[in-house]
């Protein structure tokens, strides 16, 4: 018999027969889920301890139960209970028993056997002892001598706890979790009753489109599916208690037949198990065929980060991995924090989420609604549990109505539906940002009023400086930083180039989780690329975090997208993506147009060169010569690429170099003499590199700099020098003997607010 209900298809109670005793095992905190499925089956249950459930039920429960139950480990049938303090006591309780009931005189009997906080320690003892009692009960009661064990298995388990033994049979052979689909193990697979566990612990339900991005060998996204579509678990296996002779094999007919009635032919929206391993998803796409539901299961190979669907009230049901093994942690950890940014796409989507990592909230950056302790085979895990907004017809208070209500969910799922719930996240666009309202709010991201305030309040000051700076452009100014940190809880810094924008966050407090604060950016994009009247694929966004040991021009994507843009008459390459600067210093526009006034003539001396602005301008200038020093290949490259852009190049006594060195090794390795007349000098405030011995300070090392450049100089030669570092004290004490000027506020351009975002001097070598 069954009936429609609310949640879909449900089983009620069939079959008289003798009331039996079943113990039903499950694994710690999946006792309340089997307790479920057995209401579903119409049978009481109560928890007798972890992992354990008793049901008082006819004989026909053995096989429903063997066959419906997706979360329990066994079906054991409880055949007595009684104090065992000591052998005897054990040995008499287990011959007491009437054996014949349940054992035929060839009937296999392996004893297993366990005891918990119990006098009777050795386990192998107990167990010679149980099948000494049934041997001698079956000979008596069956009035043989032999017990050939030659007929249908029947595995005693004898269960110590407290000095009181519990003597089962097991209903079920083999565990429970053992369907029969899955034939290949991948790594890290997660075993059918927990993944089931999963699922049922879940807020999906058949119209919900559902996706497990670390899908592995598939076995959440079966589960589900057999769950959707009603289909008993144990229908394609064999147990233990099939081939007992006391239970009448009719019990075993009509239960398989009522698993063939109830199950429904098809899911209304198709499951997505995705992963990045074709291994794995090849044995993913095996199993579905194997468990039947392979029309259900779409398996398709995908990055997480990738991850993107355009329908609504889905959830995802994950077992990622959890950086367990040596070397793991730090990959591990970079995928969970990419967990927000990512799942912010999906606004009104649901997640449930295993992992036994304990930091996973810290790493994500806000707590789950819900968590449950739950174990992956020997592992304790937890279960993190997002609640996004209900379906609206799940909220409605006909849902009770079943088939109907069903009926008149709306997008339904088809034959073509399969590409529709996972799309393409776009590379160019922002995500679409949600604004928070009355209601439910998104598990990730969505802007709080507040965000939104701060942003009309950005946006307005940054029309501001547009309007303020629109004349630029017509003076032959077509890169120069537009904003600076001006709206105080936006802490952007914007530069034009041309017709492309870059944007640097600088890291600061905010009371926003991560999800929210990607969406905050993403809006601050939007409103840029309105504002400055660019595309928004023309806004680049960073974010510059606090030096911590890193040299200044950390590398941060490979996407090598070079664009020229012009300064000055001149023609730069510029990177506005790959590292944390762009090739092309903004701030030191001013300071370049003075080197060139100056160069005419002038052999020119270019030290931490980073990719050769200074050396374009003076050879613009007319220098003599340009020699530009740098320790790394790729801004040494650089530099040649932005000389030749502008048709600089060694001819005649004109000599363009570019020596790849330290610069300390530099200076050091040169005799004092009259090599050079014009130098700039730009250094790091501190660099770490691997190609040098010593890490490099400004503070420290600087008069050492300018000395020897210096030494290198005639009289009358001049060095620009310069640095950013805000705590920067010129030691002048050490440079005595030189003229030391300093002329920051006539190289800071005059756009910039923060006016010390450099520091500049001119020294002079006496004459």
């Amino acid at each position: 018999m069954w009936r429609r209900g609310a949640t879909g298809l449900r089983l009620c109670l069939l079959g008289e027969g003798e009331s039996i005793e079943l113990l039903i095992t499950t694994a710690f905190g999946l006792e309340a889920v089997a307790a479920r499925e057995l209401a579903t089956l119409g049978y009481e249950s109560r928890t007798l301890s972890t992992g354990r459930l008793l049901v008082k039920a006819p004989e026909s429960a053995i096989a429903r139960c063997n066959l419906w139950l997706r979360t329990a480990d066994r079906v054991l049938l409880r055949v007595a209970e009684f104090p065992a303090a000591d052998f005897d006591a054990l040995f008499e309780g287990v011959q007491a028993i009437d054996w014949s009931r349940w054992l035929d005189a060839d009937a296999a009997f392996p004893v297993n056997g366990r005891s918990v906080r119990s006098a009777l320690t050795s386990v192998p003892a107990v167990q010679r002892t149980v099948k000494k009692g049934i041997v001698e009960a079956l000979r008596r009661q069956h009035g043989v001598d032999e017990l050939p064990e030659t007929g249908a298995r029947s595995i005693v388990e004898v269960a110590l706890l407290n000095d009181r033994a519990t003597i089962t049979l097991d209903t079920s052979g083999e565990g429970l979790h053992k369907r029969g689909y899955r034939t290949m193990v991948g790594d890290a697979a997660i075993k059918e009753t927990l993944a089931a566990g999963l699922v049922l612990l879940s807020t999906w339900e058949p119209r919900r489109p559902l996706v497990d991005p670390f899908a592995g060998t598939g076995t959440i996204a079966i589960e589900a599916a057999l769950i959707g579509r009603n289909m008993a678990p144990g229908a394609s296996r064999s147990f233990d208690a099939e081939r007992w002779a006391w239970l009448d094999e009719r019990v075993w007919e009509e239960a398989r037949a009522e698993a063939a009635d109830l199950a429904i032919a098809k899911l209304p929206r198709t499951i997505h198990a995705t992963d990045i391993d074709p291994h794995a998803l090849r044995a993913a796409h095996h199993h579905a065929r194997a468990a039947g539901v392979e029309r259900d299961v779409h398996v398709m190979e995908r990055d997480f980060s990738q991850i993107a669907s355009t329908l609504d009230y889905g959830c995802i049901i994950t077992n990622p991995p959890y950086g367990k093994r040596l070397g793991e942690d730090e990959q591990v950890e970079a995928l969970y924090r990419q967990f927000p940014v990512v799942l912010r796409r999906l606004p009104s989507w649901s997640f449930f989420i295993i992992t036994a990592r304990e930091d996973f909230e810290g790493l994500l950056g806000q707590p789950a609604t819900r968590r449950r302790k739950l174990f992956n085979s020997q592992l304790e895990c937890t279960y993190y549990q997002f609640l996004g907004p209900k379906p609206p017809w799940l909220r409605r208070e006909d849902v009770g109505a079943g088939a109907e209500a069903a009926e008149a969910t709306p997008e339904e799922g088809s034959e073509g539906e399969t590409e529709a719930v996972l799309s393409e996240p776009s590379a160019a666009e922002p995500e679409p940002v949600r604004v928070m309202k009355a209601g439910p709010a998104p598990v990730f991201g969505g802007l709080r009023e507040r965000d939104v305030n701060e942003i009309e309040l950005f946006k307005s000051t940054l029309a501001n400086n547009v309007r303020h700076l629109r004349r630029y452009p017509t003076r032959g100014i077509t890169c120069y930083r537009v904003y600076e940190k001006d709206a105080p809880d936006v802490p952007l810094v914007i530069d034009r180039y041309e017709d492309a924008v870059h944007v640097f966050e600088h890291e600061r407090g905010h009371s926003r989780t991560p999800a929210q604060h990607a969406d905050w950016l993403d809006r601050c994009r939007e409103v840029i690329a309105e504002v400055m009247e660019t595309a928004v694929e023309r806004v680049e966004m960073k974010t510059r975090l606090r030096q911590r040991g890193m040299t200044q021009h950390e590398r941060m994507d490979s996407s090598s997208q070079e664009r020229a843009v012009g300064e000055g008459g001149l023609r730069f390459l510029v990177n506005l993506r790959d590292y944390a600067d762009t090739g092309l210093f903004l701030d030191h526009r001013l300071t370049r147009a003075m080197v060139r006034e100056e160069s005419a003539g002038k052999r020119v001396l270019n030290l931490f060169c980073y990719t050769g602005a200074f050396s374009v301008y003076a050879a613009a200038g007319g220098a003599a010569g340009t020699t530009s020093v740098d320790l790394s290949n790729t801004y040494l490259d650089w530099t040649r690429r932005n000389l030749e852009l502008n048709e600089f190049r060694s001819q005649g006594a004109v000599e363009h170099r570019t020596i790849r060195a330290d610069v300390r090794e530099f200076l050091r390795s040169h005799e004092p003499g009259e090599h050079y007349d014009l130098a700039v000098i730009d250094p790091p405030t501190f660099s770490n590199s691997k190609k040098t011995e010593e890490d490099f300070e400004v503070q420290m090392m600087h008069p050492e700099l300018i000395v020897r450049t210096a030494e290198l100089m005639p009289p009358g030669g001049r060095i620009y020098f310069s640095n950013n570092f805000r705590q920067f004290k010129l030691n002048e004490r050490e440079l005595q003997g030189l003229d030391v000027r300093e002329i920051s506020a006539r190289t800071v351009p005059p756009e910039y607010r923060n006016r010390r975002i450099h520091r500049c001097w001119v020294i002079q070598v006496p004459g």
